[in-house]
């Protein structure tokens, strides 16, 4: 790998970080384009590489609620569990599916997700007063039974596209096991960690996961998400979702053009 390469992966891994800090969403938005179109990555090393990522940055941001008694995996272990067995199943599902093919799906939602973010903004509390009260169970076996399920369902996600889910498990959390939301938000960010390694796995057995890039990129996305946190909580809330999501539904549209290009000229 040459000078040049580490210093584009520093910069991918800056840029991560930074987009993970204000949105608290999985860098698979950011690594996986990026990846593909600057480093020429295949859109399967792409998502394999970012699961890595999302072991790396999750991990040691998940250590800083530890710390303060926020992480509570005894509660969320049967998400976790079914998260790990989902997860192992999207990434084989993953490997059956043209490159090309792949790469024009991720577009798209890549797309869509910035134009929702657009939209809508990236406000946790909203989301969360949202489905507040829609979720009820009146025994602890279906509290478990649905967690493992919505698990499972978040580690496919998860083993196609390389996201870790974390708001999907944040809501989980809250609203399904009653978690108070320190304790929530630690612990879902645990569980993201835990469920990306587990696709990262699927993806390394499948030769799909580049262990150099990863661990340049994570690193340097942990120094990115640590900068860019107080900022988040600084500037308004309406101009950070409007730009990220212009952000992101450019990058989508690019590598769905390319894809689209890669499929026209192969016929």
């Amino acid at each position: 790998m040459t000078i040049t390469e580490i210093i584009i992966l520093i910069l991918i891994g800056l840029f991560t970080g930074v987009v993970t800090g204000m949105t608290g969403s999985s860098g698979v938005i950011v690594v996986v384009p990026l990846l593909n179109m600057v480093m020429n990555f295949t859109v399967h090393e792409s998502i394999g590489t970012s699961l890595m990522v999302d072991i790396i940055a999750p991990l040691a941001i998940a250590y800083k609620y530890y710390k303060h008694g926020n992480i509570d995996l005894k509660s969320g272990v049967w998400i976790a569990m079914g998260s790990i067995v989902g997860a192992q199943l999207g990434a084989l599902f993953s490997a059956g599916i043209p490159d090309t093919g792949l790469g024009g799906f991720f577009g798209i939602y890549l797309t869509i997700m910035g134009i929702t973010i657009w939209k809508r903004g990236i406000n946790r509390k909203a989301i969360v007063e949202k489905f507040r009260n829609v979720i009820k169970f009146d025994t602890n076996l279906q509290k478990i039974t649905t967690s493992l399920i919505l698990g499972f369902l978040i580690g496919i996600i998860t083993g196609l596209l390389g996201a870790g889910g974390g708001i999907m498990i944040l809501l989980i959390l809250i609203f399904v096991l009653d978690f108070p939301l320190h304790s929530a938000v630690g612990t879902s960010i645990l569980i993201m960690a835990i469920t990306a390694a587990s696709g990262t796995i699927g993806y390394a057995l499948e030769g799909s996961v580049k262990p150099i890039a990863g661990a340049v990129i994570g690193l340097s996305a942990v120094i990115g998400g640590l900068s860019s946190a107080q900022y988040a909580n600084e500037i308004n809330e309406n101009i950070l979702a409007k730009s990220i999501g212009i952000v992101f539904a450019i990058l989508g549209l690019i590598m769905t053009a390319i894809r689209g290009i890669q499929i026209v000229t192969s016929l």
